[in-house]
């Protein structure tokens, strides 16, 4: 493959998103239908949420040994298998007859969803030439920031007019069809060298170990009380001697099983970093927001999820755009940009109340949409900048790794907040509601007379009336705690500016090959 391409390069591009947004999609789009397949597959609620951490969990572990894999058993090859599985495995999750058959269909299928966005990434970044490469970013961007956001809408309506199998049927015809293009228009890199020497199967057996109990973790944190629980005390030890000891043996080893000695490359691990805590913001906030809009303004599930899309607007038509503005301004204006817009459209929402209007919901999220691509386009094509074409699959599995666990981290994060914020708002405004306030007084009194007025006796209407007060304090406790939680990620992105400052910009590269060219 040269970089070339002439005619072939949207096909190739075509192609390698194609597996892109089924990869970046299935993360969310099953969320709206737990509770139908929780039915229909006799689970518990903590038990159901296994379908989303099987996939999540094998995606993780298998993005940093995609280089690895590709090196070993030829990158065509494996990518043709791993869209294989993921389709193979998709239908068998659209039949499974219980849950353990369930969460086994969904861990392959994550584990071949999981090579499909970092070899889509670095087949991009080979295809399009120097002057293009922001462009190919943002294409690149429209697949993997866009599947999680519209993964519920999707998801809710297949549930609603079909069934939950749906979900994951839609991924049949077109994996196959993903297969046929890549057999046309993929080819291995001219730079690739097949490994066939002795395997680190130690490194990889540690990084197994290490991130899958970090992201077990994560997911099951707040459903077992976090540190009060042994069974999360277990995992966190496993996870931090696991991936202590994987780092070790990866600096050490020869030939290792994931090179982290890219991340002495400044420029690509402060990207990195950044990515990250783009993922954190941006899925933490797909979390918290349906849940707000359906727990306390109470939308239904399809709705809560429609009102997600002027984000994914926003983010749709900014990312074709931002490759053109990168090539004139670079990276760091663009990033700042981001990172300014989405600390002013947090705040906003961080001040919302039980009263608010549409718009008070639209404008942040078009802002969100706008900040993200900037930021999504800027970073990916700056990270990859100063990486050797060698190397280039491997960065990116690193790169899509890091962002996967910090998005389980904003989720974790989130989850923790809202839950041990609502007991303690509550708390807290409980204590200015008593039977000697003039304003609760007033209020117990009007609620009393109302419930008598629908036919209610006196003990019958103030106990209505105290339960409706209760019922009011615990929704302004649970605004407040959304509150926290969006001000936080404003927070995150304020104290995160500084380290724009170490991103290169990556224009003189791209000149400096445009001429060797």
């Amino acid at each position: 493959m040269d970089e070339s391409h002439g005619p072939h390069k949207w096909l190739i591009t075509l192609t390698v998103m194609t597996g892109s947004i089924m990869s970046s999609l299935d993360i969310s789009i099953v969320n709206v239908a737990l509770p139908h397949m929780r039915g229909t597959l006799g689970a518990s609620v903590e038990e159901i949420t296994w379908v989303s951490t099987g996939y999540i969990l094998s995606n993780v572990i298998i993005m940093p040994i995609v280089a690895f894999l590709s090196s070993r058993f030829g990158r065509k090859n494996f990518y043709i298998f791993s869209v294989l599985l993921f389709t193979a495995s998709s239908m068998l999750c659209g039949i499974a007859w219980d849950l353990t058959s369930m969460v086994v269909f969904r861990i392959m299928q994550g584990i071949g969803a999981g090579a499909l966005i970092p070899v889509s990434q670095s087949v991009l970044r080979e295809t399009f030439p120097p002057k293009e490469q922001a462009m190919a970013m943002g294409i690149f961007g429209v697949g993997v920031m866009l599947g999680p956001a519209i993964g519920p809408t999707l998801g809710g309506w297949l549930t609603d007019n079909y069934s939950w199998p749906w979900i994951f049927y839609i991924n049949v015809p077109i994996g196959i069809i993903n297969v046929l293009l890549i057999m046309k228009f993929i080819e291995d890199p001219y730079y690739l060298v097949r490994q066939t020497g002795k395997v680190d199967v130690l490194g990889l057996s540690l990084m197994m170990v290490g991130l899958g109990a970090l992201q077990t973790m994560l997911e099951e944190g707040e459903l077992n009380d976090w540190f009060s629980s042994n069974f999360i005390i277990y995992l966190s030890l496993v996870a931090s001697f696991g991936l202590i000891l994987f780092i070790w043996r990866e600096l050490k080893v020869e030939n290792p099983v994931v090179n982290l000695r890219i991340l002495k490359d400044i420029n690509f691990s402060s990207a990195t970093f950044l990515s990250g805590i783009l993922g954190l913001a941006l899925m933490s906030s797909l979390f918290i927001l349906p849940l707000f809009l359906q727990q306390l303004l109470g939308y239904p599930a399809f709705d809560s999820g429609l009102a997600l899309i002027p984000r994914s607007v926003a983010m749709l038509m900014i990312m074709p755009l931002a490759g053109r503005i990168y090539n004139r301004v670079g990276p760091r204006l663009m990033i700042g940009i981001g990172l300014f817009l989405n600390a002013v459209s947090f705040y906003q929402l961080s001040i919302l109340s039980l009263s608010i209007g549409i718009w008070d919901i639209f404008l942040p999220q078009f802002l969100q949409g706008v900040a993200f691509g900037l930021i999504f386009v800027s970073l990916s094509t700056a990270a990859l900048s100063t990486i050797e074409k060698q190397m280039l699959t491997a960065a990116a599995g690193l790169y899509n790794v890091v962002r996967q666990v910090f998005s389980s981290v904003g989720i974790a994060l989130a989850t923790t907040i809202l839950t041990h914020g609502e007991q303690a708002n509550r708390a807290l405004l409980m204590e200015h509601i008593t039977a000697f306030g003039n304003t609760s007084a007033e209020t117990l009194r009007s609620l009393s007379q109302y419930f008598s007025s629908q036919g209610m006796d006196i003990i019958d209407a103030q106990n209505k009336a105290l339960k409706a007060i209760e019922g009011i304090v615990m929704r302004q406790a649970s605004m407040i705690s959304f509150n926290h939680v969006f001000f936080l990620i404003a927070v995150i992105f304020v104290i995160s500016t500084p380290l724009i400052f170490l991103i290169n910009d990556s224009r003189r590269e791209l000149k400096t090959e445009i001429i060797n060219e």
